[in-house]
């Protein structure tokens, strides 16, 4: 709340009007009816890559949003070098340089209804998913319990989680079906990604050729069944991405994507958990407006 003041402070000192809301439901309505008057200038969320993808699904399209890191990960505020001062952003603000950029678009079906929810950086399913999915349990349980600080997570909040998994996940075989071309291509593995933007992790370069302008999102795909192939995956990717010359690893550039199992398999979408496949993804061409240095 800080940072979001003194940015409020900032962008009111270069004669900007601004509202500092917490309310999500006001927050979209307000920009909403901003945009459409034509006098707003930027939707800046306070936040990680759930709250960015938050702020693109509830918003309509042309909406100028950009970031001021407060996540775990901030893998979009990274990519676009956008940072956590307020300062900085202030003047990125100020600056109103647009990047317009692809999105993705994932469904889900669960005892018959469809969810949509379009994310920005990637989605995955497995072993990792599994992880988010117990992190956000735990936040969830702390919060319930009245802890003041439930709500927030860090890098040590995925200890416990990253143990559960290794000793619970089995790694059951995912189908990736791609439809590009005229005959349907399936991928028998146990590890998948699929990126819009290139990062991962850390800065993890998983999709060396992944473009979030080009009208595609990069699957990447492992068919090893265990935490040690994991462990070379990962090893390999930070090695100058040599993971993809593995006999192991599929590198499929696409427009849609269709991922089953017979198996329950989590999925998590920029971080947050999504669900459990089966799940369809495809490319949304220039949704995204984003507000960037």
């Amino acid at each position: 709340m800080r940072k979001a003041e003194e940015l409020r402070d900032r962008l009111r000192a270069k004669n900007f009007t601004v509202d500092l809301l917490t309310d999500l439901d006001e927050v979209v309505q307000k920009a909403n009816e901003r945009f459409a008057a034509g006098d707003l200038q930027a939707l800046a969320g306070v936040g990680g890559d759930g709250t960015a993808a938050t702020l693109v699904n509830r918003t309509v399209p042309g909406v100028p949003i950009t970031l001021l890191a407060a996540g775990t990960a901030n893998l979009l505020s990274k990519h676009y070098r956008l940072g956590s001062s307020p300062k900085r952003l202030a003047g990125i603000i100020e600056g109103g340089k647009t990047k317009i950029f692809d999105a993705g678009i994932a469904r889900s079906f669960s005892d018959g209804t469809v969810t949509e929810r379009l994310f920005l950086v990637m989605v995955s399913c497995g072993f990792d998913a599994d992880v988010v999915s117990g992190v956000h349990r735990h936040r969830e349980e702390r919060y319930q319990q009245g802890h003041k600080k439930g709500a927030h997570i860090s890098y040590f909040s995925y200890i416990k989680p990253v143990l559960r998994s290794l000793t619970g996940y089995r790694f059951p075989q995912i189908n990736v079906e791609t439809t590009n071309t005229d005959a349907a291509v399936v991928f028998p593995v146990r590890w998948a990604f699929v990126f819009n933007i290139n990062r991962y992790g850390w800065g993890l370069p998983l999709a060396p050729f992944a473009q979030e302008s080009d009208g595609k999102l990069d699957a990447v795909l492992f068919s090893g069944g265990s935490v040690l192939h994991g462990v070379g995956y990962t090893a390999l990717a930070q090695c100058f991405g040599m993971h993809r010359y593995l006999r192991s690893a599929v590198l499929h550039q696409g427009v849609n994507f269709r991922l089953t199992s017979n198996e329950p398999v989590p999925f998590q979408l920029d971080g947050d958990p999504g669900g459990h496949l089966p799940l369809e993804i495809e490319t949304v061409p220039k949704r995204v407006t984003f507000l960037i240095p």
